[in-house]
């Protein structure tokens, strides 16, 4: 089968579709502050790579694949005091999902997998909503939520720690994918991190700043690598395809 990307088709093209054989894939992602070195779009590049080699792994697997346009915008109360974030209510996400998958579902796809790299509480918890309340109409909701423990063991030691935002993890992404984007000098000068997010939350702390992050930055960038990065976009794209091959009608 094929990958296909949802804004370059007409709507005939969607008709002609085995909607029983196509899964739809909406990358998710944020504008917010990712240090003084990596985009604000970091958290869009690794969703778009996620969805990329997923995408590919699903039409080996005889599925037609609908990618659909990246979400860039989520809440980010973390990162909300920084120039540039975006940070809408956690009800803008379920809202916005929500209406994709319902009318997903009324043109007969019947899946519709997610692809979040935003990993702030409220997307998560607006996302998981998502996924159990979208309706009996709407297409089934497949979301692999990285910050369970299933699939975070998976993913690299910076990530499991929670030490991880625009550190070593998401710098090695972004070196992968958006090279251009990445301010090389300034990340290799950085200090290292090590404050767990993670933590931080679990002890009510609520910016970046205060769970030790005046830079908008944790975890070890300095010792981020393009070839990490390529190495984590398939183990991103693996667990998508997992996900959603485990949730298809057998």
């Amino acid at each position: 089968m094929a990958v296909h990307r949802a804004e370059a088709l007409t709507w005939l093209d969607i008709r002609a579709l085995d909607a029983a054989r196509t899964v739809a894939i909406l990358p998710t992602g944020a504008l917010e502050a990712h240090g003084p070195h990596l985009p604000l779009a970091t958290d869009v590049v690794i969703a778009e790579a996620m969805v990329r080699d997923g995408a590919a792994r699903l039409a080996a697997a005889g599925l037609e694949v609908l990618i659909l346009p990246a979400v860039p915008y989520a809440p980010a109360p973390f990162a909300a005091a920084f120039p540039g974030t975006i940070d809408p209510p956690a009800a803008f996400i379920t809202m916005l999902v929500t209406g994709i998958a319902r009318s997903l579902g009324a043109h007969g796809i019947r899946t519709l997998a997610i692809a979040n790299a935003h990993h702030d509480p409220a997307q998560v918890a607006a996302l998981r909503a998502v996924a159990t309340h979208a309706g009996d109409e709407a297409a089934q909701v497949v979301f692999p939520d990285l910050t369970r423990r299933r699939w975070a063991e998976r993913l690299t030691e910076e990530f499991r720690s929670g030490a991880c935002h625009a550190g070593r993890y998401e710098g090695a992404v972004v070196l992968a994918e958006r090279p251009e984007w990445v301010k090389a000098e300034v990340m290799q000068g950085l200090a290292p991190n090590p404050r767990s997010l993670s933590d931080a939350i679990r002890h009510g702390k609520r910016t970046f700043d205060e769970a030790g992050g005046a830079e908008a930055y944790f975890g070890f960038p300095a010792d981020a690598t393009a070839g990490e990065g390529r190495a984590i976009v398939e183990t991103l794209g693996a667990i998508l395809a997992e996900a959603v091959l485990e949730a298809l009608p057998r």
